[in-house]
């Protein structure tokens, strides 16, 4: 019973830092799902990408949702990053089978505590100027490529993905945050999708009561997060999950490393 109990507080624990990281700045959400099943439950890590991909799907889509009420998604704009996405998230997600289980287990634990320092020193406010400044047919290309790039990456490591895109959306496309992040969580809905199949297709099935655990946990916290998000300053959010990013990274670090 209490290995039980203990499986539970890590789902929960995992899928509050995974929802929070998506509903306030679209991140994705194998970027504390991963390494938490990995360190604490002991998964290995081409399962725990896959239950922490799969728990992206909803977690985005509400997000999403919420963001689009309140105006801040350009889906236009984010069909055509999603293209770049998708495919290259199954060529990422077939690479990632061939690797060691600590490489990649090591790469999500270190990601964690780097981007949360990332939002701490950098934080990403809105930017100067906006996407109509440059012409259709650089968006078109931008947005292909940044996609492709971020698709290679979410398949690969399982994380990152979010936050490329975020990188790519309001510095290479001039998105203002809030629409950055509505766009992201957007695309995000159907590449954790993809990412999700193709790991349960290429791999085994991960324990269902762990990956239904993680998908309830971080669509509640996506849900929660994502309508403080739409209210809340730039700033605040920068913070609010640099924190959070930082002190779990930490504990990660120290636990799997020393």
């Amino acid at each position: 019973m209490n290995e039980i109990l203990f499986e539970i507080l890590i789902c929960f624990l995992a899928g509050a830092g995974a929802g929070l990281g998506t509903g306030f700045a679209g991140m994705s959400a194998a970027t504390v799902i991963s390494p938490m099943l990995i360190t604490f439950l002991g998964l290995p890590a081409y399962d725990a990408i896959g239950i922490a991909l799969a728990s992206d799907v909803l977690a985005s889509a509400v997000s999403a949702r919420t963001y689009a009420k309140n105006g801040s998604i350009d889906i236009r704009n984010g069909l055509v990053m999603m293209c770049g996405v998708l495919c290259m998230t199954l060529v990422g997600s077939w690479l990632s089978s061939f690797l060691p289980n600590n490489t990649l287990g090591g790469f999500s634990v270190v990601m964690t505590l780097v981007l949360g320092l990332r939002f701490l020193v950098l934080p990403v406010t809105s930017t100067q100027h906006t996407i109509r400044g440059s012409s259709r047919s650089a968006q078109i290309i931008k947005g292909a490529l940044g996609g492709a790039c971020i698709g290679l990456i979410c398949g690969f490591f399982g994380a990152g993905g979010g936050m490329m895109m975020l990188f790519v959306l309001t510095s290479l496309l001039g998105y203002e945050v809030k629409t950055a992040v509505g766009t992201s969580v957007f695309v995000m809905t159907f590449s954790a999708f993809t990412g999700a199949a193709s790991h349960f297709v290429l791999g085994n099935m991960p324990r269902l009561d762990l990956l239904a655990l993680c998908i309830v946990f971080t669509l509640i916290w996506a849900q929660i997060a994502a309508r403080i998000a739409t209210k809340a300053s730039t700033i605040l959010l920068n913070r609010l999950i640099g924190i959070i990013l930082t002190g779990l990274g930490i504990v990660l670090v120290g636990i799997t490393y020393l």
